[in-house]
């Protein structure tokens, strides 16, 4: 019996707790991760339970909140927490180095700390937690705007490829990349989704293609290097992937892999889209060079649902992202527009 996706929403914000669906667990179960304290919700995104950008930020946004709450519990005055929340936004900040989505949420508490220094003990935690449900619904509104912006690039009938995952799990809901999908199968397009597998953690396997799935949009999952193949069988019309970090000449950082599909896209003349809200663009990152891209642990890479695959002993490279330059991209997808051939200058408007 299938579990159908609007059943399991990534988060849950109840009573002063965080419900964080545990996605090293999917397909096989669908479990939420209780977060009672800072130190849940910084486990949680570090090892993965919650992943995404999206996600993550909202995430840390009520990591703040839960904070401020301890806090106030334990009797601390408004000067003492504000002390006590910086310490706690630079902890969730240290979580995850590559998505800029975490850093923004966190200074979106940050500026309203600061906008009311005089607020009570009892107000901050309720101030915070405004801030944190405004940026978790703005999330899905902007995604569902951004499906639509994406949506009227498709043609009638489609078939698109897509790498790891950018779906309702990897945000607040509905999606970034599979947003773009959702809502063009929404408006009656025939399409079909190739689903890259997305070594070495399977987000693409074990998530996308579950959201797929259940949500009955045509789908076939293939091997990471089957990508180059399909292109040249004119498999495949277009790709369209989400993305943890953009610089403000275009170049985009996203799950490892995105760049080789961007240079076999290029060569096959398949466009290239990625999709992402205007919070995921670093306008203090001058290009694709100033992008800290994280490293995993290798055991990522030398196991296999906690199997050893690799020799013992055998040394691995593990970076969790790689950087696509702005040239290989032929449309930055954003809540408010399409931003074809992405640049300086064009991204620049965004903020305007």
């Amino acid at each position: 019996m299938r579990v159908y996706k609007k059943e399991l929403p990534t988060m849950i914000w109840q009573d002063k707790e965080l419900r964080l669906l545990d996605q090293r667990l999917l397909p096989d179960r669908a479990e939420y991760r209780i977060c009672r304290s800072l130190e849940d919700v910084a486990d949680s995104i570090c090892d993965m339970t919650v992943r995404g950008a999206p996600a993550i930020g909202i995430s840390a946004a009520y990591g703040l909140v839960i904070a401020a709450q301890r806090a106030f519990e334990a009797g601390l005055d408004a000067n003492t927490m504000h002390h006590d929340l910086k310490y706690a936004s630079e902890k969730l900040r240290l979580t995850r180095p590559t998505a800029v989505n975490l850093a923004w949420a966190l200074e979106q508490a940050g500026k309203w700390l600061s906008a009311h220094l005089n607020a009570t003990p009892e107000d901050i935690v309720a101030g915070l937690e405004l801030v944190a449900i405004r940026i978790h619904n703005e999330d899905i509104e902007n995604n569902r705007r951004m499906g639509l912006n994406g949506a009227a690039l498709l043609p009638g009938k489609a078939s698109i490829l897509t790498h790891c995952n950018a779906g309702a799990l990897a945000t607040g809901g509905y999606g970034t990349a599979l947003g773009v999908i959702r809502a063009a199968v929404e408006s009656g397009r025939d399409i079909h989704v190739y689903v890259d597998e997305t070594r070495p953690l399977l987000q693409g396997a074990r998530i996308t293609a579950f959201e797929l799935y259940h949500e009955d949009i045509s789908a076939t999952l293939i091997t990471d290097n089957c990508a180059g193949y399909l292109m040249s069988q004119g498999k495949v019309d277009l790709i369209v992937v989400g993305a943890d970090r953009i610089a403000i000449n275009g170049d985009t950082a996203n799950k490892i892999g995105t760049y080789s599909l961007a240079v076999l896209a290029a060569y096959h003349k398949v466009p290239f889209y990625v999709a992402a809200p205007i919070s995921t663009i670093d306008p203090a990152i001058a290009d694709g060079k100033a992008i800290v891209i994280e490293e995993r642990r290798p055991e990522e890479v030398t196991h296999l649902c906690g199997k050893r695959t690799a020799p013992e002993g055998i040394a691995a490279y593990n970076p969790a992202f790689d950087v696509t330059p702005a040239n290989l991209i032929s449309a930055i997808i954003t809540e408010r527009e399409v931003v074809h051939y992405p640049d300086r200058s064009k991204l620049l408007k965004l903020f305007s």
